[in-house]
């Protein structure tokens, strides 16, 4: 989208909050460009700064300058879905160290992914796309420990740490699936993606 319509559209938002309408107003998949047009409109008032920007974080894929702006301007940053990373086009030899860190440790890749995640202080909410509540719930399980956890109170050394953010190639598991009624000229092009304007 434009700038004129996220500000629009963000400055709406903004206005639900204050009648009551929404507790708390946050962006998804906002690059430093668009998060700083939203501090340009709202000037010195920070708490009209967005409570949260999630965004599609992975140790391949860390948008380091996202998350330093967040982090610099009391945004929450979230994150969420893992489950393409280990897709056909996928990082296969980061995804192997990942694998192997896992092996190490005792856990699943879920788990892991979830507790880098919690350690770089990021909101953390793993979803599984399958249909079968079984399937959803073994995501849950297997991500935080479930209700009948092993020992998955883990912690990532400095070390692990180091070696899962050495694993960062910008790449981008997700894809643009839903129109929600945005025409082409929307969603297509090199200014679509909110995450890459500057």
């Amino acid at each position: 989208t434009d700038k004129e319509r996220r500000l629009t559209t963000y400055q709406a938002l903004l206005e639900l909050r204050d009648g009551g309408f929404v507790k708390s107003v946050s962006v998804c998949n906002y690059g430093v460009g668009p998060l700083e047009e939203i501090a340009a409109l709202v000037g010195d008032n920070v708490e009209d700064y967005p409570a949260m920007n999630q965004l599609e974080l992975s140790p391949f894929n860390q948008h380091a300058d996202v998350v330093n702006w967040c982090n610099n301007n009391g945004v929450a940053v979230g994150c969420s879905a893992w489950s393409k990373l280990s897709g056909v086009d996928g990082p296969a030899d980061e995804w192997a160290v990942l694998s192997d860190l896992a092996k190490t440790k005792g856990v699943t890749k879920a788990q892991l992914l979830v507790r880098w995640s919690l350690q770089k202080g990021y909101v953390c909410v793993p979803r599984s796309g399958s249909k079968s509540k079984v399937e959803r719930l073994a995501i849950a399980e297997n991500s935080y420990g479930g209700v009948n956890p092993v020992d998955t109170k883990f912690t990532l050394s400095q070390e692990d740490m180091k070696i899962l953010d050495g694993l960062d190639r910008s790449y981008k598991a997700g894809r643009l699936g839903r129109r929600d009624g945005w025409a082409d000229e929307d969603v297509t092009g090199t200014d679509w993606d909110p995450t890459e304007v500057m």
